[in-house]
């Protein structure tokens, strides 16, 4: 069994949604990053989205693009992220590790190197956000080679249609983007993550996760209400970002944001659910 099915059944039977913290790795510097992932971990994460720096980060927004520049200017390249994985795993083997990236920096490595050293490093699961269902079989099947989920988003305009087809092509959990529009808005808006979500869960049973717009403590219980796992991104990086010139006080901050969410989160299920 996966490592990201395991943490969901474990999760789902304690009746608690996943919190998956997101950071870029290199941001701010390479040597700050494991360090983070730990303490992300001990802070309540769940699962961990490593982000791998691009030059072009389409679906992000200014927050998270500033990161990718910090990290680029260091040099961390799709390998420098697995080798920080793979330091990771030296001292963590259960947490669930997921990457989420464009896929020029996989392309050039080529799938299958690429699918085979993520395997080695540790790597769970992979998101590459500009890469559609229709392009993504070559991809996937050097994925399943080394037993890593392929993961994939779904929007608010995405079709029942296209739903079953990606969930077809999908492992691990679907990521559902909150809004229309790039990372780092609060443009939230609960009752339509709800409705929409519903339909997804109509369509195929793998776990759901809802990212995109969530910023604080508050609406991350709202969402956890209704997802398998609440993804939260910019907002930790926005802290990284105001602590670049003092990373030692980096860990201490995100962390006491990802333990707000988790303890928002378990206090709200724990109304809906009346679970001890």
């Amino acid at each position: 069994m996966s490592r990201i099915r395991g943490c969901f059944q474990a999760l789902a039977k304690a009746r608690r949604t996943a919190l998956v913290p997101y950071i870029t790795a290199g941001d701010p510097s390479p040597e700050v990053t494991v360090p983070l992932l730990h303490a992300m971990v001990d802070a309540g994460a769940d699962i961990l989205e490593v982000g791998v720096p691009f030059s072009d980060p389409m679906a992000d927004g200014p927050v998270i693009q500033a990161a990718c520049e910090r990290a680029l200017a260091h040099h961390t390249s799709l390998r420098h992220v697995l080798e920080m994985v793979r330091e990771f795993r030296s001292h963590n083997s259960t947490t669930p590790v997921v990457l989420m990236g464009y896929l020029n920096p996989i392309e050039v490595m080529g799938y299958t190197v690429f699918a085979e050293a993520a395997g080695r490093s540790g790597v769970d699961g992979v998101l590459t956000v500009d890469l559609p269902p229709e392009e993504g079989s070559k991809l996937v099947a050097a994925l399943r080679q080394v037993e890593i989920d392929p993961i994939f988003l779904l929007s608010p305009t995405s079709s029942d249609e296209r739903i079953r087809r990606i969930a077809e092509l999908a492992s691990g959990f679907l990521y559902y983007v909150s809004f229309k529009g790039v990372t780092g808005s609060n443009r939230l808006d609960v009752a339509a993550v709800a409705t929409k979500l519903e339909r997804i869960r109509a369509i195929t049973a793998l776990p759901l996760g809802v990212g995109f717009g969530i910023r604080d403590a508050e609406s991350a219980a709202q969402i956890a209400e209704m997802a398998d796992a609440v993804v939260v991104g910019s907002a930790l990086v926005k802290r990284i970002e105001a602590l670049a010139e003092k990373p030692d006080e980096i860990n201490a901050s995100v962390g006491s944001l990802i333990a707000d969410m988790r303890q928002a989160m378990d206090k709200r299920q724990f109304r809906v659910t009346g679970s001890d």
